[in-house]
């Protein structure tokens, strides 16, 4: 029996690689989530029922989906004390996990990066446990999300921003400043990711996402909060900042696709962009959404908000030369998706 492990498993992305494996595998899935930030799963799985197992709930009429309640490092705790801790407490039958989904980690958005750096850091003691957990279960293969917050912020200025490619980040030579201590944490499993693959053979690849988004993302990310007030016709308009810095905007679904395809294909812990190629800012993200509703809002701009870089966009073509991969859903498409659910939320 396989089964693969996500911790973070009920976040925006977890949830949703969740998901897809649940629909294009036959495989089992065990999640991990303390749910300080993530949504349980009876809030985004269809015909949702469970039972208990002990301290777990397994979920679904097949019983594919196993859920543990609980901080991350409890758990590699439990399984680095006892590696047979799953099979003698809940007689899950299996050796080890195949595919390992790192996503638990203290995440948020740019009020989070910037009002509370040092909860931020905690992702450290995340990833040095997870980095030795898997040096020792050696799963078949693990994807590690870094993020686009790892690239040096003196090239994301508003005189200097330029297309971030992967070799921007060399452990070779001088790193730069990553963003904040987000940025610095992204950087570090990156490089452990490296020193897990070339000294104890992990398989392993890195992903570095740019501004991913969906329709179920949580509102205080900028994508879903934008498009729920211009649903409401928010006039004035606010903005943090002047408005004209600008993301590089990728659906959540081309996020999974690539990740598929980087699994299979890398095994060294090298990392990849995952994005449009395209820079688009918080005031043309306003003008889509507003022409979604009809209308055409008064700007004002919030300039005592915390706002990060000025300019943010990633260069595929690394990706594209080798995988062939461009992201299938078109700004327009994706972020109409958004104010579609935005729309619903509101009359729910």
């Amino acid at each position: 029996m396989k089964i693969h492990l996500v911790s973070g498993g009920c976040g925006f992305v977890g949830r949703n690689v969740v998901k897809r494996l649940l629909k294009t595998t036959s495989d089992h899935v065990f999640m991990v989530d303390d749910l300080s930030i993530g949504r349980h799963p009876s809030q985004w799985l269809d015909n949702f029922s469970s039972q208990k197992l002990k301290n777990i709930e397994v979920i679904g009429k097949e019983g594919r989906l196993y859920f543990w309640k609980g901080d991350f490092r409890n758990f590699l705790f439990y399984m680095r004390q006892n590696p047979n801790y799953l099979q003698e407490t809940y007689s899950l039958d299996f050796e080890k996990f195949s595919d390992v989904f790192h996503f638990a980690a203290i995440v948020g958005g740019r009020m989070k990066i910037d009002g509370d750096p040092m909860m931020v850091g905690l992702d450290l003691s995340i990833d040095s446990e997870f980095f030795y957990w898997i040096t020792r279960h050696k799963p078949e293969r693990v994807l590690y999300p870094s993020s686009s917050a790892a690239y040096p912020t003196s090239l994301q200025t508003v005189e200097g921003a330029v297309q971030l490619k992967e070799s921007d980040i060399d452990f070779n030579k001088n790193l730069g400043t990553p963003d904040m201590t987000y940025g610095w944490t992204k950087l570090t499993g990156e490089f452990l990711a490296k020193i897990a693959a070339r000294h104890y053979g992990v398989s392993i690849v890195c992903i570095r996402p740019f501004s991913g988004y969906g329709e179920d993302q949580e509102l205080d990310y900028p994508v879903p909060a934008i498009a729920m007030r211009a649903a409401k016709k928010e006039d004035p308009f606010e903005v943090w900042g002047s408005g004209k810095q600008g993301r590089d905007f990728v659906h959540i679904d081309d996020i999974i696709d690539l990740i598929e395809i980087l699994m299979d294909n890398v095994n060294d812990g090298s990392a990849y962009n995952i994005g449009s190629g395209k820079l688009i800012s918080f005031l043309e993200l306003i003008d889509v959404f507003a022409s979604f509703a009809g209308y055409k809002p008064t700007i004002k701009p919030l300039l005592d908000k915390p706002v990060g870089v000025h300019s943010r966009y990633c260069d595929m073509s690394l990706v594209r030369e080798k995988f062939g991969w461009m992201p299938k859903i078109s700004l327009e498409e994706g972020m109409r998706r958004v104010y579609e659910a935005a729309k619903k939320r509101m009359n729910d």
